[in-house]
């Protein structure tokens, strides 16, 4: 594309305001409107992701746009939420095209539609510096149902969605240089760990089942092992994980098999955004069972535990590790 670019209102009008769901006006007001439905709570999370921090500059921007969308509707499925609509802050750099930018749309387009949820608005910038983009996610429950974080009991069960991992490996292949792990898995393989690394995937179809099931949920997203010291926090609880039954990808095991200290990557690495979940011993097989209905069987993991020390990680040799810092901080 050439010519000069598009005024703010040309971008919106041109990428933005064609995907705008209904209270948005196209997007042509400084608001939109919202009614949650009867007798529900709304429920809302934001997350940014900025380039050089959560994703390469030279990244695909369709995928940008879906990592960026999926990360916040990772934490409304935690919650049990289902998804009512998505403001985006897009601060471009200053260096960006209208290439970048239709690319971005059609990514940012795709989400909403397999998501499940409108734009009713935002902003678009210039950052002044790398590019950043901030969505803030509105689902709803039925009032009172929202499940929180820290709620997890002793001798809960604790379960995981998906597979724990590979986005983990797939931004240690993205950043290279090429691990000599990374070269024994093969070329179809490095592409799955990469692509999940890019394309987070958003358990919303487990959202009514930890509602009714789960005591305790929360997102995996800076790390398995400092993601389940978050959850246990406070409380004087720990737990105990079995690695055997730690569910890995195809893939992640190989990459496990060719390099067993890759392991260490797999739980402390973040960007999986599957869904960790703490279940009454009571409700454990009805909370299986309605997963599978669902399509998004859990694995169970391990059990909550009384103490104060991090979560153990019990080997097939019986050896417990320990990660006292098992989570990515940004600071």
């Amino acid at each position: 594309m050439s010519g000069p670019r598009p005024t703010e209102d040309g971008l919106i009008a041109r990428y933005f305001g064609p995907l705008a769901g209904p209270g948005a006006d196209g997007l042509s007001d400084d608001a939109a409107t919202l009614t949650p439905s009867a007798g529900h709570d709304l429920v809302l999370t934001a997350d940014a992701v900025v380039a050089g921090v959560h994703f390469f500059a030279d990244d695909p921007p369709a995928s940008i746009a879906r990592k960026a969308l999926g990360v916040n509707c990772s934490d409304l499925a935690a919650k049990g939420a289902a998804p009512r609509g998505v403001l985006l802050t897009l601060a471009l750099a200053d260096d960006w095209t209208e290439e970048w930018l239709a690319g971005f749309a059609a990514g940012l387009a795709a989400g909403l539609t397999d998501f499940g949820i409108p734009l009713l608005g935002g902003d678009t910038v210039r950052s002044g510096g790398p590019a950043s983009i901030g969505v803030t996610a509105i689902g709803e429950v039925p009032s009172g149902t929202m499940v929180r974080r820290m709620t997890a009991q002793v001798g809960d069960r604790l379960c995981v969605s998906g597979t724990i991992g590979d986005a983990a490996l797939g931004l240690t292949l993205r950043r290279g240089p090429m691990p000599p792990w990374g070269r024994a898995i093969g070329t179809p393989a490095r592409a799955a760990l990469i692509d999940r690394y890019w394309h987070p995937r958003p358990r919303l179809a487990l959202a009514p089942v930890l509602r009714a099931q789960a005591r305790a949920a929360m997102d995996v997203s800076d790390g398995f092992a400092g993601d389940l010291a978050k959850m246990l926090k406070g409380g004087h609880r720990s737990a105990e994980i079995v690695l055997a039954d730690l569910p890995l990808s195809r893939a992640a095991a190989r990459a496990v098999a060719a390099d067993p200290t890759v392991m260490t990557t797999i739980l402390t690495g973040g960007d999986d955004y599957e869904i960790l979940c703490a279940v009454a011993p009571e409700r454990l097989d009805a909370c299986l069972a309605d997963a599978e209905v669902a399509g998004i069987p859990l694995s169970v993991v391990g059990t909550v535990t009384h103490g104060a020390e991090p979560p153990g990680f019990r080997a097939a040799e019986g050896g417990l590790l320990r990660f006292p810092a098992g989570s990515f901080s940004h600071f």
